[in-house]
């Protein structure tokens, strides 16, 4: 009687701790709201000739042209929209028009801002490829970057940019003054408004500023005045990292559509994820590997008018590009 009151009592935990189990998943494992995106072909492979990359870093789109950060190569590569080598720019070295392993891209009003990882700045170029101006200088300073990974620009012109190991965004106005910062200067934090090597920013047609916070596995949601909204990314998006929808190991691009979708480089499950504006995970699409639609590590993300998805392959060193299901 003993023995079978013993086994009624395991048996009723293991159902217990199976139903906690069910209800988690349910809680931090959301499914697709939406068909993942169908590849459709890529372009590149490592090396210094054109078309070819070595280290693909960043990507932005204007118009009929997909921009490229190639770089270890220190220069920017231009394709159409099929992978049609176009024309390059820069080289590596420090001077202006010079590029210092360029990161995550941002094109606003007919120019390129360049994130320099190397040479802790942005600069400024026309889609022609000349440097306009320079943004930035090395240090923990106001104003100062210490491997800047990313930036975007707000509709009042003010540049918000990734401070990576500085552990901060800043936001600048357009002649490098700086305005205010989110997060505080080399300390790493997990509750919101604080970084763990932020990788990358976006604005939302609203206003609404997305951020990459690279090794915290999360986005966050800022207003231009620095007002937390949201973050996401596992459960309670507080650095738990793993493969599931929703969940990122480490963050390093984030983009935003015109419908407001947010698309999202989750660099070690070597994928593309998708969510609504507020968070609401819609799909993912990828796997790692070296084939057709396989990665070697996202990186980064641009998307176009029409939808189509353009996600540098980092390890692979090419672009992929994809287009959503059809309905």
């Amino acid at each position: 009687m003993k023995l079978q009151t013993v086994a009624k009592a395991v048996r009723n935990i293991v159902i217990a701790l199976a139903a906690l189990i069910a209800v988690g998943w349910l809680a931090f494992v959301p499914s697709a709201k939406e068909p993942p995106y169908a590849f459709v072909t890529a372009w590149g492979e490592k090396g210094s000739a054109p078309g070819q990359f070595n280290d693909p870093t960043g990507i932005a789109l204007a118009g009929d042209e997909v921009f490229v950060a190639d770089s270890r190569n220190g220069r920017i590569q231009v394709f159409d929209l099929d992978g049609r080598f176009k024309r390059q720019f820069g080289t590596p070295g420090k001077g202006p028009g010079q590029l210092g392993r360029p990161m995550n891209l941002t094109i606003h009003k007919g120019e390129l801002y360049v994130a320099e990882y190397f040479n802790d700045r942005i600069q400024v170029f026309s889609l022609d490829g000349q440097s306009r101006r320079l943004i930035g200088k090395s240090g923990n300073g106001p104003g100062e970057f210490n491997a800047p990974g990313g930036v975007a620009v707000a509709l009042n012109g003010d540049v918000l940019v990734a401070d990576f190991y500085n552990h901060r965004i800043q936001q600048l106005k357009s002649d490098g003054s700086f305005v205010r910062q989110w997060g505080a200067t080399g300390k790493i934090g997990i509750r919101a408004g604080a970084f763990n090597y932020p990788t990358d920013v976006a604005f939302g047609p609203e206003g609404e500023l997305y951020v990459a916070d690279g090794y915290n596995d999360r986005i966050q949601e800022f207003r231009l005045d620095g007002t937390a909204v949201r973050k996401w990314g596992g459960p309670f998006a507080i650095n738990i990292f793993g493969p599931f929808n929703g969940w990122f190991a480490t963050v390093t691009g984030v983009t935003v559509d015109q419908k407001g979708n947010v698309f999202v480089a989750d660099f070690y499950n070597h994928r593309i994820q998708k969510f609504a504006a507020d968070g609401t995970f819609l799909a993912s699409f990828g796997a790692k590997g070296s084939g057709p639609g396989q990665f070697s590590h996202a990186l980064a993300v641009a998307v176009a008018a029409d939808g189509t998805v353009f996600a540098v392959d980092f390890g692979n060193n090419r672009i992929e590009k994809w287009r959503p299901a059809e309905p």
